[in-house]
């Protein structure tokens, strides 16, 4: 059943909401019994690529010349010799040829992005890591909005993605405008996100690009706590 034409998605010169009642499904090259729902590329203008990889039991990626950021919402997969399930994460480098394989039916954020060098420094390797397990940090001494940093702050990273958990009416302090752009997933709870100049009330499942320099602010609001995965390049 239509609602006829309305859509909380919007698209912006300097921002982007998808919500799910606009989400398209797509096979990527490479992939088997799995599809990908695109939620910014480059044709976007954003300088990295990010998608909600659905897997059948047995589906698999196919390969990727980007580095890879791959993080478990529900399921379980193979990535090379671990298991991931649900909330653990694995970064793999440019042109790492590890596979990645579902073990059951699941479903994966995955960002990739080409990898950008610095002069003497080496690239990073592949690692795996589990989310819950890592102390989380006051943003700003608010113990009601909690980051749990997921890549190491090295130069050998050329991005960051960090998990960050506002308690109900917990709110960002100020409004924030920077060179660096943003991919964000909302995974729990929801709130109001200001982007630009609009205001949008956003929910799990919704996903949120945001351009350089885009005017941006998020307030939890809801009984329950509400949680993102966020991503911006860095050291750069």
């Amino acid at each position: 059943m239509h609602n006829l034409g309305f859509t909380r998605s919007s698209s912006q010169p300097d921002h982007l909401l998808l919500t799910a009642d606009t989400f398209v499904r797509t096979p990527l090259p490479g992939m088997r019994q799995a599809t990908a729902i695109v939620h910014v590329s480059p044709e976007r203008g954003a300088k990295f690529t990010q998608y909600t990889a659905e897997f059948e039991d047995g589906g698999c990626l196919g390969p990727s010349a980007c580095q890879r950021f791959i993080y478990v919402l529900a399921g379980q997969l193979r990535v090379g010799e671990s298991t991931l399930s649900a909330d653990h994460y694995g970064y793999l480098p440019a042109h790492a040829g590890i596979p990645v394989t579902a073990l059951s039916a699941a479903r994966a954020a995955v960002i990739e992005k080409p990898y950008c060098a610095l002069d003497g420094i080496p690239a990073p390797a592949h690692f795996f890591a589990d989310e819950g397990a890592l102390e989380s940090q006051a943003l700003g001494g608010d113990s009601d909005l909690q980051v749990r940093v997921l890549l190491p702050g090295q130069p050998a990273f050329d991005f960051a993605v960090n998990t960050m958990t506002y308690q109900p009416g917990a709110a960002l302090s100020m409004v924030e405008i920077h060179v660096m752009e943003h991919g964000c997933l909302m995974l729990s709870g929801g709130g109001i996100y200001r982007l630009g100049d609009r205001w949008y009330p956003v929910t799990a499942g919704d996903f949120i690009w945001m351009a350089p320099y885009c005017p941006q602010w998020f307030g939890a609001l809801g009984k329950v706590p509400a949680k993102y995965l966020i991503y911006k390049d860095w050291n750069r």
